[in-house]
């Protein structure tokens, strides 16, 4: 073999065993790169019995009359109705702030045969009073009572209350420890049956706080008693 020859076999030598060596560097970076960032993906949930603190409750009377004539009387007897319903709301336990008498709406209709001839005519007296109050307990107290007016002869629409709860910024920090506790404790039950330890957090996301009334899957209005769950997804790392 020539010396011309020999001297072009030995670099591509080199420059084989440089391209192998590289490539094995090259896969063991990638392939350490990508144990290094074994990760378990966990949720956490925490959830809290709760009660409304703030409830909206609307009372509607009504008065009606046939008689065009006696609108005025009509007018009389719903202020007579409302003065009578503010009194037992009063002496239930609620205060001037809690009520809000409404304007009394008027309604007219007209009752006509096939000819359209006026057949009837119907006026209508509809009051309302709105309550708004912290007074929870005493709110449902108070409905039961309405039945005395019903007993006298008083038309009182007397509609289910609206219950809310408003002090969700005074669990959240709690509750959101809570879910992340309990999700790392799903994590190392992960790790100990894969043989690895649980590291730090990777990647942590916070679902939404979702309210409804105990025991319902759905609405949260109707009752004084709430449920609140949240559920948090967060990465763990995993170590050898």
């Amino acid at each position: 073999m020539s010396n011309q020859a020999h001297n072009s076999i030995v670099p591509a030598l080199l420059i084989a065993i440089g391209v192998a060596a590289a490539g094995y560097f090259i896969g063991q970076t990638m392939y350490n790169s990508k144990v290094g960032i074994n990760t378990a993906e966990v949720k956490g949930l925490a959830e809290r019995r709760v009660e409304a603190d703030r409830a909206y409750w609307l009372v509607q009377y009504t008065v009606s009359g046939n008689d065009a004539d006696a609108i005025p009387e009509l007018y009389a007897e719903s202020e007579s109705q409302r003065q009578q319903i503010l009194e037992l709301l009063t002496e239930s336990g609620f205060d001037d702030t809690e009520l809000k008498p409404g304007i009394v709406d008027y309604q007219r209709k007209e009752f006509r045969d096939e000819n359209q001839n006026l057949v009837e005519e119907r006026f209508r007296l509809v009051g309302t009073i709105e309550v708004e109050t912290e007074q929870v307990r005493l709110l449902r107290e108070a409905r039961s009572k309405l039945n005395q007016l019903i007993a006298r002869g008083i038309d009182i629409q007397n509609n289910p209350p609206a219950y809310y709860f408003t002090k969700l910024n005074d669990i959240k920090p709690d509750m959101l420890k809570e879910a992340t506790t309990n999700a790392r404790t799903a994590a190392n039950e992960f790790a100990q049956n894969a043989g690895v330890e649980v590291g730090g957090i990777r990647d942590a996301r916070q679902g939404g706080f979702i309210i409804r009334d105990a025991g319902e899957t759905y609405g949260d209005t109707r009752k004084i008693e709430k449920d609140v769950r949240v559920v948090t997804t967060i990465t763990f790392y995993l170590t050898k």
